[in-house]
């Protein structure tokens, strides 16, 4: 098996060719040629061929790992990542905003090993900024070592979110949250990409983030940038994150207690 850092470096050359093809390639403004998984849920050829490349540069690499994707293989079963490799992508993450020429999306690419993060990485496309981290060994955007915000006063905090377009039904919820959320901090911000959301977190620009839903390609390596600047990703029990589907809170300590605090009406 390779180690940590070979996973990394699979995973940046991997996210940087899926980034450069995503910047070659002229987006489909027609609203035809975007194909829908759900409810406002877009994908596109563009997604599933930057998918493609992702796998054939990690599985040519380690043939014996596996790929969890949104594109190619959203269905796989939950209990694969708790063995061996595991490639969890997102070709694409904010599909919805690279549609529009709205410059905020992102590649997504973490690797676990019997369920455990080791590498990730997340490449704002646009930007070309390449966010990476290797368990033990930080979380860095290039050569800057980053570390979760130091604010803890939520009067002074700037808190991401995600709206759940997707799953109407949590709506009301997520309205009383959002309530709580705004009177309580400085701002808050939907730019609609959670892999971006949660670097932000990861280097201090957000100090807090939470989503009522997202799936594991969309926050795998997000975590583990988090997690390796200082932060917590949890559930909204409490409860550390795994590679799954659900609810998603992140932050520095002290503004991940407060938020979950917030946002899990149990309490």
């Amino acid at each position: 098996m390779a180690s940590a850092l070979d996973l990394l470096h699979l995973a940046r050359t991997a996210a940087t060719q899926a980034g450069a093809y995503l910047r070659s390639v002229e987006r489909p403004a027609d609203p035809r040629a975007w194909a829908s998984k759900g409810r406002l849920d877009y994908v596109t050829e563009v997604d599933r061929t930057a998918e493609a490349l992702i796998a054939e540069v990690l599985l040519a690499a380690e043939p014996g790992g596996r790929i969890l994707g949104e594109e190619l293989s959203p269905d796989a079963a939950a209990a694969d990542v708790e063995r061996g490799l595991v490639w969890v992508v997102d070709p694409l993450d904010g599909t919805t905003n690279f549609l529009h020429g709205y410059p905020q999306y992102a590649v997504s690419i973490a690797a676990a090993v019997d369920g455990v993060l080791q590498a990730g990485v997340v490449l704002h496309v646009p930007q070309d900024a390449l966010f990476h981290a290797v368990r033990g060994g930080g979380a860095w955007l290039g050569a800057h070592r980053l570390e979760v915000s130091a604010i803890d006063d939520p009067a002074h905090a700037l808190v991401g979110t995600g709206f759940p377009f997707k799953h109407l039904e949590q709506l009301e919820a997520y309205q009383r949250q959002f309530a709580r959320v705004a009177a309580a901090t400085a701002g808050m911000r939907r730019a609609g990409s959670a892999a971006l959301d949660l670097a932000d977190v990861a280097a201090g620009r957000f100090d807090a983030f939470w989503e009522q839903r997202l799936a594991p390609w969309d926050v795998a390596a997000g975590t583990l940038l988090v997690r390796e600047a200082g932060g917590l990703v949890t559930d909204f029990a409490g409860h550390d994150l795994g590679i799954g589907h659900g609810p998603v809170l992140a932050g520095s300590p002290a503004m991940h207690a407060w938020l979950l605090g917030i946002v899990d009406e149990r309490r």
